[in-house]
């Protein structure tokens, strides 16, 4: 069983504050895109993608059809950051099989956690882990790119792979925060695959919503406001797809909680095939008139990749705390070390410091110290509990857990901040 020992070295008070506490809301965008085999070596296609960037200004980009390392550090720097300097940074790149994902924050909002690889037959589907700074909530997305073609064979290959995604998803804990965004490759309500993305399970909560719920078959004009693939009626030089928009292929689903009120939630409306103005069925998205989108940014869609991004917004619930004080209002002394012995089998200590947290308007202040998995599930609690001003230590004893690596995260008032340990059997 894991224990826990906390003790408290000093408690000095610093300041006399008066505070006040409220409630608003930070709005999110999350994006995906597929790049369609983006090497990172076009300047061409990155001034296109940069365009839509700029545009929509995303707070998390999810992308599927990037081919290596050296492609993430170029989208990176000559799209995400090209013109806003240090803005975004990139999540842990995974080089698998066949084509690959990728993650892009704001910095500012986000602190990345995790990439898990999760395999199938093609190619990985990634789970991407974000710590939201302001409220410390932590979102999961997944990023898939499912078997293309609509042959039988095909269809099972796609829901091989959801099933393996279903599998970890099953494993959440209940009431998890979680979505599923990327390049379907889906023609239809009645596949295999997209019924199981829906299909609740006993004792799990790893099903999926789609806010759009449209039935039949999707490629048809009935549905071309729904439509991202393809944005053009003819081939370029990068091999994409043609026909015009008549797929709906790229998509966004929630995990229910994700759709309830709640730490985190979907605002209702909010989800877009960015550039789709409901007119271009069968038609190149830059056709003149597109309603959706200015004619430079329609250009850049046609150009950068046959198929269109979709984005979504969500609300996280933030309490803020204004303070006025003879001191600094946000101390700057809290510390988190590094846990000793790392690796570690099984015991580790964790030290971390908290100052006097009067400028929050009390002495003390609840503070917590968590453990999370590589899946950014918590397997433990350390701290849960009112401390003063103090340096302390924490005992961490995973006996009963097995080799890997683990995140620890000290959260306190506004401040959180999360390292990394590994358990070496």
């Amino acid at each position: 069983m894991l224990t826990k020992r906390i003790f408290l070295a000093f408690y000095i008070f610093l300041s006399i504050c008066i505070y006040k506490t409220s409630f608003s809301q930070d709005t999110v965008k999350i994006m995906t895109y597929n790049l369609l085999n983006y090497s990172g070596t076009n300047a061409t296609k990155d001034i296109n993608i940069r365009k839509t960037i700029d545009y929509v200004k995303p707070d998390i980009l999810a992308v599927c059809e990037i081919l290596s390392q050296n492609a993430v550090n170029n989208l990176l720097s000559q799209v995400m950051n090209y013109n806003n300097p240090g803005v975004y940074s990139s999540g842990t790149f995974i080089d698998g099989p066949d084509t690959d994902n990728a993650i892009f924050y704001d910095n500012s909002k986000f602190r990345f956690i995790s990439n898990t690889a999760i395999p199938t037959t093609l190619r990985n589907i990634s789970l991407f882990t974000l710590l939201h700074l302001t409220t410390n909530d932590t979102i999961k997305i997944l990023e898939v790119h499912l078997k293309a073609s609509n042959t039988s064979s095909d269809q099972q290959r796609r829901l091989e792979e959801v099933n393996a995604m279903r599998t970890v998803t099953n494993s959440f804990r209940i009431g998890e925060e979680f979505l599923v965004a990327g390049d379907f490759n889906i023609y239809s309500s009645n596949e295999p695959a997209y019924q199981r993305l829906l299909q609740p399970d006993v004792n799990a909560d790893g099903h999926f919503v789609d806010m759009f719920n449209l039935s039949g078959t999707w490629n048809q004009a009935s549905y071309s406001q729904y439509h991202t693939q393809s944005t053009r009626t003819r081939a370029l030089s990068d091999g994409g797809s043609t026909g015009g928009l008549d797929d709906r292929f790229d998509m966004m689903l929630n995990s229910t909680a994700m759709t309830m009120e709640g730490k985190i939630k979907y605002i209702p409306g909010s989800l877009v095939p960015f550039g789709n103005d409901g007119n271009h069925f069968n038609d190149s998205i830059n056709m003149r008139p597109n309603t959706a989108v200015p004619d430079s940014i329609a250009d850049a869609l046609y150009y950068a990749s046959d198929h269109l991004p979709v984005y979504a917004k969500y609300k996280f619930d933030v309490n803020t705390t204004s303070v006025s004080s003879i001191s600094s209002a946000l101390p700057d002394n809290f510390r988190l070390g590094q846990n000793y012995p790392n690796p570690f089998n099984p015991n580790t200590k964790i030290d971390f410091d908290i100052p006097d947290l009067r400028s929050y308007g009390s002495p003390d202040q609840r503070v917590t110290l968590k453990i999370y998995d590589i899946l950014g599930n918590e397997v433990e609690t350390l701290v849960d509990e009112e401390l003063s001003a103090g340096k302390y230590t924490a005992e961490f004893n995973a006996s009963a857990l097995s080799s890997g690596s683990y995140f620890y995260r000290l959260t306190a008032g506004r401040f959180t901040q999360t390292k990394s340990m590994t358990l070496i059997k």
